[in-house]
């Protein structure tokens, strides 16, 4: 804060003595920045309005356009035919604010839940701020006690209305209001209006920036480059379709193991969320273990793969990728990861070849991945058949091509607190510039998804969960996750508010074969991207048979600080097979890691598409031998046998780059100098 020289005074100061504290020249440079902030603000609206309806966009679009009134009017008519739950939650409440005046009388202070909105110390010593808050608190209380009231109505309309309380809720929260927010009026009176002036400056660039809907920037993006200072680990991109391309990275020691393996990251977000910084990239952590790594990016949807569906992605994703990691590496089989949907395509895959007999997969690990739904948590709001055709709606209204920008704002509102109203507040009110964070970066980098995938996702994963009840179809034949026998690890985050630990455990105990459990501390994202050198957070495990209860399982896990990865190495690294002299991924003319799909961002797609063209990559520098044919999975094992001499025959033969150093009449497995790098 300011006192009346300028300089930043006590933190500790109420509101009073901010004001108190101002020198005349500053109460008139605060006077003239609200005059100016009054015609930025005009200015404002007049953008906002001169736009028209149209670029706001239609309301019917906005993620929470679920079809949620229809569940709170059942609450209504539950409530009206039981009046005395009604009645004793209007007890509570006027017990609660007889409380809440009597402590305003006797002049007695009580300190709210811990919530970072209310940390300043006005709402628990200032008595107009404390009444304010502790008010919210109570309403809210009040409101959520009728929605649980409601007990009649069925599950799904008891989460949606849950849900949609909660968002009016946070909406209507105080500190969301300028004149009701003691931080933001202090501000504007230490600035002398200059967060205010600030505030109203970074709405108009958002709303430019989001042609016409207000776009709410979560961060400074100008610093990032994907391939420069993010995603760097080196690598080439050894494959190319329509729909994926594939990475093999660079080893970084003398010798690697013989068993490589395979990441199927989400299409949601993009892959280098496993490889943000050199010091906590999950790629560059592997291939110091002596990992091979290969990784699928993915497409962002577009005219040429919008009418693509579930199967597609099995075959020209997880076959196409998995046929030509098996070649590039000339090993008989690979360890597959699956990330979140990339998990549960996975799972899918696998029990088509399992059903198949085919075996080219050694073990799977799943990271924060669901292929059982039943409590899938608060994204279930987005899948019942009302929410599934406001879906398709928009999808409809975009030519077939679910927005990723869509996508983002829903996972926002899934934490509004954290990813909507917090930077209102601290873009709009308090005048902060976002800051550099490129883990938010990554996660406003979302890709489009097309319409048929997606829709399945909704409906028959999440909707019918199909899979887990062995109802799902792939390319013609009916799966089932138990018939996957061979070694799993499934990887939880207690925090997780997108896939819960305990809907992920019911996934674990659908396959057939051993399972292991690992429940890491943290969420979605920072559970999973983990460096053991971070030394944050913690894990669980516990050793045997899954219990039937999650519960039980936790009362009985082992806690051990730290990341969960020399965990999972531990158990992945006798599946990896021996280690043999590492090989350079071969330059196939196709570019240097990161690929050129990882680069494709939502805004550089709209303008080819309102152009008409298709965003291509780089001419290539020479030109690929043939395509292959796609992998046949129902091979017998004598057949994958033998198709998988050929591939080391070939390989033997030169049909691909040895390791630097390595002539190329040499075996390629066989380096008669050592790669240049770390010592196993």
């Amino acid at each position: 804060m300011a006192d009346k020289s300028g300089k930043s005074a006590d933190k500790s100061q109420s509101l009073g003595e901010v004001i108190q504290g101002q020198a005349p020249e500053r109460v008139q440079q605060l006077s003239m920045n609200l005059s100016q902030a009054l015609v930025e603000s005009q200015q404002l609206m007049a953008e906002a309005m001169g736009r028209g309806p149209a670029a706001m966009g239609d309301p019917a679009d906005h993620p929470l356009a679920i079809g949620s009134g229809r569940s709170m009017a059942r609450v209504g008519q539950s409530l009206a035919s039981h009046p005395d739950r009604i009645a004793s939650a209007n007890l509570v409440l006027w017990q609660d604010y007889v409380q809440l005046w009597g402590d305003l009388m006797s002049g007695q202070h009580r300190d709210g839940a811990r919530d970072r909105r209310f940390a300043d110390s006005e709402w628990n010593t200032n008595p107009m701020f404390e009444f304010m808050r502790r008010s919210y608190e109570i309403n809210t209380k009040w409101l959520m006690s009728l929605v649980d009231g409601a007990e009649e109505i069925g599950e799904q309309d008891q989460r949606k209305a849950r849900f949609m309380a909660r968002q009016t809720i946070d909406a209507f929260a105080p500190t969301n209001f300028f004149a009701t927010n003691p931080a933001a009026l202090k501000k504007m009176v230490e600035t002398g209006g200059q967060s205010v002036l600030e505030g109203l400056r970074q709405a108009r660039e958002d709303l430019s920036r989001g042609d016409g809907k207000l776009a709410i920037s979560q961060t400074d993006e100008s610093g990032f480059r994907i391939g420069e200072n993010l995603a760097t680990a080196p690598g080439k991109v050894v494959f190319r379709n329509e729909l994926i391309e594939l990475i093999q990275y660079e080893p970084s020691r003398k010798k690697t193991h013989e068993i490589p393996l395979i990441i199927f990251p989400p299409w949601i977000n993009k892959f280098y969320i496993l490889d943000l910084r050199e010091e906590n990239s999950m790629i560059r952590w592997l291939r110091d273990q002596g990992v091979t790594v290969f990784v699928v990016s993915w497409r962002s949807a577009d005219e040429e793969t919008k009418t693509f569906g579930w199967d597609a992605y099995i075959e020209k994703g997880i076959f196409a990728g998995l046929e030509e990691a098996l070649e590039e590496s000339g090993a008989e089989q690979v360890n597959a990861v699956g990330y979140c949907i990339g998990g549960t395509l996975l799972t899918s895959a696998l029990s088509y070849m399992a059903k198949k007999g085919d075996q080219r997969i050694r073990s799977a690990t799943f990271f924060a991945s669901q292929s059982d739904f039943e409590k899938a948590g608060d994204l279930k709001v987005f899948t019942d058949p009302d929410a599934v055709e406001q879906v398709q709606h928009i999808i409809d209204e975009n030519d077939g091509i679910m927005p990723g920008e869509v996508m983002g704002e829903t996972f926002n509102w899934l934490r509004p607190v954290d990813l909507v109203w917090r930077y209102v507040v601290d873009n709009y009110m308090m005048g902060k510039k976002p800051r550099p964070f490129d883990l938010l970066y990554w996660n406003g980098d979302q890709t489009n998804i097309p319409g048929p995938t997606h829709i399945t996702y909704l409906r028959d994963f999440y909707g019918h969960n199909a899979l887990s009840r062995g109802q799902f179809s792939v390319l013609g034949e009916t799966v089932d996750p138990r018939d996957i026998t061979i070694p799993v690890t499934v990887q939880a985050s207690r925090d997780d508010h997108i896939c819960p630990y305990d809907s992920i455990y019911r996934t674990a105990q659908l396959f057939g074969g051993p399972v292991q459990f690992v429940l890491a501390g943290s969420g979605h994202i920072a559970g999973v991207v983990n460096h053991p050198d971070a030394s944050k957070y913690q894990h669980w495990t516990r050793k045997g048979d899954l219990p039937e209860s999650v519960g039980t399982w936790l009362d009985e896990a082992e806690e051990t600080p730290g990341s969960w990865w020399p965990t999972w190495w531990k158990w992945l690294k006798p599946l990896s097979g021996p280690k043999t002299d590492a090989l350079e991924p071969a330059d196939k003319g196709l570019g240097d890691a990161p690929g050129f799909y990882v680069t494709c961002r939502l805004k550089d797609l709209a303008e080819a598409r309102a152009e008409g063209r298709l965003m291509k990559p780089p001419a290539r520098k020479r030109k690929r031998p043939a395509a292959r044919a796609k992998p046949k999975t129902a091979e017998p094992a004598a057949a994958q046998a033998e198709a998988a001499a050929t591939r080391k025959a070939t390989k033997a033969a030169g049909s691909r780059s040895p390791a630097k150093g390595q002539s190329k009449g040499q075996d390629k497995g066989k380096s008669s100098k050592p790669k240049s790098g770390k010592t196993d």
